[in-house]
């Protein structure tokens, strides 16, 4: 059965030098997990190191304020429109300059969920995704943008996107095979739907689908657009609709700033994973 978890519930572990961290999912929440979900705060000139797992993988995203990230390669000033990723035995330390948070997204073993990846590495990569592509839903107002896929990362073990709910707007019922399923909620509020049962979702909860459960959302009237971050590990399965046509994706051409984006993005069915994903 779907979880939904509320961040602001969860209670706050301190790291030290002005981080805390919300641990929102892991193994003590499904016995079965392979991801850990923690949402990090910094206070301004708070810092947090960050240490990737030998065979793992890790997805950060910046969700408010500005961080500079010290790397092996140098310092790279981040704010709320980037997103990085760390691979295997890799270590960074997290400068806060005002208050901020993070969301980070672990997968301790991606090798076992992306066979190819303890041949084939990727590397260390910091994405503006308000210059990637906007896509355009064919059949209703939603809006989407990859942040974390095979072409961005290197990485089948995981995959992340933001969706974009227009209010008043619904998405299909379906599910998906051969991957867990997560949605952290940036901005807005709503109904899902988990195999039929409505849940409410705000800003700051993050809801887990297991493998296999149907569901679909709406958002709300009158309180803007709700928004929110998926991520699946394994970044590779199948997804099923319920009732309905594959839902379709066509490309705007632009970023969300409605600028020609950084690069192109063909049509595409959500069925699937395409190669220039």
């Amino acid at each position: 059965m779907a979880l939904v978890i509320d961040s602001a519930s969860v209670a706050d572990e301190d790291l030290g030098s002005g981080a805390s961290k919300r641990r929102l999912f892991d193994t003590t929440i499904d016995k079965s997990a392979r991801t850990i979900v923690d949402r990090i705060a910094l206070t301004a000139n708070g810092s947090v190191r960050l240490k990737v797992p030998s065979k793992g993988v890790t997805y950060v995203q910046v969700l408010s304020g500005s961080v500079s990230l010290k790397a092996p390669d140098g310092v790279h000033g981040l704010e709320d429109r980037h997103v990085v990723f760390l691979p295997p035995d890799y270590e960074v330390t997290v400068r806060a300059s005002t208050r901020a948070t993070l969301l980070v997204c672990e997968v301790p073993d991606a090798v076992a969920l992306d066979p190819e990846y303890a041949k084939h590495p990727a590397e260390f990569r910091v994405i503006d995704w308000q210059d990637e592509p906007l896509l355009d839903s064919v059949h209703d107002a939603r809006k989407r943008i990859y942040l974390a896929t095979p072409k961005l990362f290197g990485s089948k073990a995981i995959k992340a996107e933001m969706i974009i709910y227009p209010p008043v707007t619904s998405g299909a019922n379906h599910y998906h095979e051969g991957a867990d399923h997560f949605m952290y909620f940036t901005a807005g509020s709503g109904t899902a739907f988990a195999d039929e049962v409505p849940v409410r979702v705000k800003e700051g909860d993050l809801i887990y689908f297991p493998d296999g459960e149907r569901h679909y959302l709406t958002s709300d009237d009158g309180n803007g657009d709700m928004i929110f971050v998926e991520f699946f590990t394994p970044g590779s399965y199948e997804t099923v609709w319920v009732n309905a046509k594959a839902c379709s994706w066509a490309p705007t051409g632009k970023n969300i700033r409605g600028e020609t984006a950084s690069r192109e993005i063909k049509a595409h069915s959500g069925s699937l994973v395409p190669e220039d994903v």
